[in-house]
């Protein structure tokens, strides 16, 4: 069971998270990938990337999943 002083922190930690008034959004962006992976290399590439390669039965499922329809 934490003591007072582990409320005392929390309490002050809770204090600097929340803003004082609204909200507001001050921009907006795009964000454009670096790489782009069409949807049906994509099993492959994750994959690769994981050095999951040997699991093929899973990449199967996958492919599976991704291309069923």
């Amino acid at each position: 069971m934490p003591g007072a002083a582990t409320t005392a922190v929390v309490g002050s930690r809770r204090g600097t998270q929340h803003a004082e008034g609204p909200a507001t959004i001050i921009a907006i962006g795009t964000a454009n990938p670096a790489n782009i992976v069409p949807q049906d290399e994509f099993a492959d590439y994750y994959f690769g990337l994981t050095k999951s390669e040997h699991l093929t039965e899973l990449k199967d499922k996958m492919k599976r999943i991704l291309f069923e329809k």
